[in-house]
Order: structure tokens, then sequence, then C-alpha cells
């Protein structure tokens, strides 16, 4: 699965004009995000907040703090079934849209529920044949399992070949394409997980 995180911020001094700029640009992604096949719920929100901006100025040989607004970070992302072509034209929609959002592309795994099993039962079998080696080089009988313990952290089946940002030239645009011409094929996904299995051994 393609996995593209859109990065959207705004500065006003206003709070409320602060989150009203912030509910336009989300609506502006949305409806460029349904130009290609998705739906309004399909772009998902992984962090939001406004935050107060101030900078440094000089006044009369002393540095103050000075308010410059509320500024929002809003951080989203889309998943789809990889494909360039589609990716590539995504990809150039957003870096000519209005809200001009820095984004990137990674890739992580269809079903992360199944992905995790399977990393589960990898462990317990490796674990399980260093049991059996270990039970035989001490000369001892491996018999039942007494407990199995293992992380219940979430894995990130992800990888970023690369990070792209908004600011593009125009000259792309110009050129008469609505398309990025990319060829990203994405690595191999590695992730880990820790089980721990108890034995009995007579």
């Amino acid at each position: 699965m393609t996995r593209i995180t859109v990065t959207l911020e705004g500065l006003n001094k206003n709070y409320e004009k602060t989150l009203q700029k912030s509910s336009e640009d989300t609506d502006s992604l949305k409806k460029i995000l349904n130009g290609f096949g998705f739906e309004r719920s399909d772009l998902k929100t992984l962090q939001f907040n406004v935050d107060t901006e101030y900078e440094t100025v000089k006044e009369r040989g002393a540095y103050t703090q000075r308010f410059v607004g509320f500024k929002y970070r809003h951080v989203m992302k889309v998943e789809f079934p990889s494909d360039n072509d589609r990716l590539g034209k995504i990809l150039f929609a957003l870096a000519n849209s209005s809200v001009k959002p820095e984004f990137r592309i990674s890739y992580t795994v269809s079903d992360p529920e199944a992905a995790k099993n399977a990393l589960l039962a990898d462990a317990v079998a490796d674990a399980k044949e260093k049991a059996i080696v270990l039970s035989q080089a001490a000369g001892v009988v491996l018999k039942e399992i007494q407990s199995v313990d293992y992380s219940w952290e979430t894995v990130d089946f992800e990888v970023a070949p690369n990070a792209l940002f908004g600011g593009f030239s125009n000259d792309y645009s110009e050129s008469g394409k609505a398309s990025f011409d990319l060829d990203v094929e994405p690595d191999d996904i590695s992730a880990s997980d820790t089980v721990t299995v108890i034995w009995e051994i007579g």
C-alpha cells in the first residue's frame, strides 16, 4: 500500500480565523483527493494542534518576545494500493494546489494485523527451535509450554524511500503534463517483535 502523509500549516493573529483556515484548507485537500476516487473519510488525521507563535525582536537594546499569531498544524494520511501512475497524478495535484501542503510518500502493508500475527508466529517458531537446541545441549527434555508473553506495542510496517515537499517549479506544469513521471519501487519492509516462551523441562 502507498501512503501519502500530508501536512497543512497556517498562521493568523485571530484564533477563530486560524481554525477557520484549517477547516478550509482541509476541505480543499479532500476535494482534490475526491477527484482521484477517494472518499472524504479516507483522509485520516494523525495530528492536529494550534499553538501560539512568537518571534524574538530587539527593542531599545533588549531582546523581547513578540506575539505573531496562532499557528495550526494538521498532519493527515491517505492510503491506496500501490500504483505509480495514480501516485504521480495525486502528487502533481497536491504540488500545484492553492493550499501548498508538505507531503511525503511511504509504503506499508494492506493488513497490519495479519502481518503482526505472521511476525509473532515466526518469533514463536524461532524460540522453539532455539529451545530444542539448548535443551538437547543441556541433556534435558523439553516438555509443555508454561506461558507465552509478547509485546503489545504497535509494529510500524512502513518504509519511506524518499521525502517529497511542496514548492515544485512551475516549469513542469507549463509543459502541459498533469502528472509526475514516477518510477518508484519500494524496498522490502523490515519489522521485528519479541516473544517470551517458557517451557517445562525434565
